[in-house]
């Protein structure tokens, strides 16, 4: 049974109803307050299940699996956005980037914090991409458990939510799971996998999946549970690729766009039409009534300038060439011996340069020969 191959042109983007972020962040920030105080969280070292300790899963090599319930502990700390928002240190030397311990609820330091105590700024993008919202260098691929900071060849906005407790109906986890992670910002869509414990939420913006992954990581919902929050994998579903590979080039469009300088874009259209002989108005764009006509209408929409009459350089049909130059070249040829024609100036002859003597080159001495 042969796949039928799945036309891009044929697929529509879907427009999704946006869940706004609530509740909103505080408009006027004052000094950042302390979050904790030293010596109010208890930090356990983790139980030694093995005999090598592996630094890049933070387990020990041999122990017990992360999704075990017996290595997760519920956090003892929840960013507030509302109370703990503020000024730190990072608004007056420029600093981007936020605090990671602000995001887990466990910043001793308030407004002396070198980082940021707010939400990522998603509207300004971050110095460097290959770090996240909090500094931390990204990898070239995620770990074989989803966690960790992630990976900088694919920008993944959707997490991974399990462990969920469910103890009504598939909307009414839905609504559960929205108000919590509404908190950390915009949510584009979500899914709930009813009687399976898991949910995904994708954002609008994937600084805003990197805090949240943070800020609920081993946290609760409603239920005393413990979340397990990761990265999701890639969606199999060709739509999705397609849709996703469509959103990074619009994405990639008005970056350059708004990079660019409009009086190079201005410059670059005068160019084209110009070329293209076409007649632009005072402000350098088409006139109405070639906008608004098609090409085989009336009126052409692009309106081509009349040559004047008189003898033509360059004839309007280029003969074919079949031989080492190609038109293009040819009718170059021709136009500038038109030009020096007219202008009464023959063309330079070029003398053809005497071939190098062979031999020794003793033909002017005497030879034994008598002639």
């Amino acid at each position: 049974m042969s796949s039928r191959t799945i036309d891009e042109s044929e697929i529509e983007t879907p427009v999704y109803d946006p869940i706004p972020q609530y509740p909103p962040p505080p408009k006027k920030l004052k000094p950042a307050r302390k979050q904790v105080k030293p010596g109010d969280v208890n930090k356990t070292e983790t139980v030694q299940t093995g005999k090598e300790y592996n630094i890049w899963y933070n387990k020990w090599a041999g122990g017990d699996r992360e999704d075990s319930y017996s290595n997760k502990v519920k956090s003892q700390t929840r960013c507030n956005v509302r109370k703990d928002s503020g000024l730190t240190r990072a608004d007056m030397t420029g600093m981007k980037y936020c605090c990671l311990f602000f995001a887990r609820g466990c910043c001793p330091y308030g407004w002396e914090c070198e980082y940021r105590h707010v939400l990522p700024d998603i509207v300004n993008t971050l110095p460097d991409t290959s770090k996240d919202c909090f500094a931390r260098d990204k990898f070239s691929d995620y770990r074989d458990d989803m966690g960790g900071v992630g990976s900088f060849n694919r920008q993944n906005r959707t997490l991974y939510i399990g462990r969920i407790k469910e103890t009504g109906t598939g909307p009414e986890t839905e609504e559960v799971v929205v108000r919590h992670f509404r908190e950390w910002g915009t949510i584009e869509r979500i899914r709930v996998l009813q009687y399976r414990s898991v949910a995904f939420v994708t954002y609008v913006s994937e600084l805003s999946a990197q805090f949240a992954k943070e800020a609920m990581a081993c946290q609760s919902l409603d239920n005393d549970e413990i979340l397990n929050v990761r990265w999701a994998t890639e969606d199999p579903n060709p739509t999705q690729k397609v849709l996703e590979k469509r959103r990074l080039q619009e994405l990639g469009k008005e970056a350059i766009q708004a990079r660019m300088d409009p009086r190079i874009v201005d410059a670059m259209r005068m160019v084209r039409a110009l070329e293209d002989g076409v007649i632009l108005d005072e402000e350098g764009n088409l006139p109405e009534d070639q906008d608004e006509e098609g090409e085989n209408g009336p009126t052409s929409k692009r309106r081509r300038l009349e040559i004047e009459k008189g003898p033509s350089l360059v004839p309007a049909e280029p003969p074919a060439s079949n031989g080492i130059l190609n038109t293009d070249a040819l009718e170059s040829l021709r136009y500038f011996a038109e030009i020096r024609k007219k202008n009464g100036s023959a063309p330079p002859v070029q003398k053809r340069a005497q071939p190098p003597p062979t031999g020794l080159g003793l033909g002017g001495y005497g030879s034994d020969e008598d002639d």
